[in-house]
């Protein structure tokens, strides 16, 4: 996988109309609600089996169906198009 090149959260957001900007740093956020614990772990295991090929992993919080997802890319300490792909991604599985 080539370099990830860094975009900033701004046009990250302009891609993803339900993620919203961290407050304290380049990173784009987003809460997922699923109907049990279940699906919620159903999800971050299909988001992980993507995030390991992708070499590109989310920083995130589950509490029974919540789970909560911080995306930034350390090698550029920003965002980059590399979050913007995980976001998609996470987007179609949560369904």
């Amino acid at each position: 996988m080539s370099a990830p090149a860094k975009i900033g959260a701004a046009v990250a957001l302009s891609q993803l109309p339900d993620w919203s900007a961290a407050p304290d740093r380049d990173a784009i956020v987003r809460t997922f609600r699923f109907a049990d614990f279940n699906a919620a772990f159903g999800f971050m295991t299909r988001v992980a089996l993507m995030a390991d090929k992708l070499d590109h992993h989310p920083e995130w919080f589950n509490v029974y169906n919540r789970v909560e997802v911080l995306l930034t890319t350390h090698d550029v300490d920003g965002v980059s198009d590399r979050d913007v792909l995980m976001a998609k991604f996470m987007d179609v599985a949560a369904g």
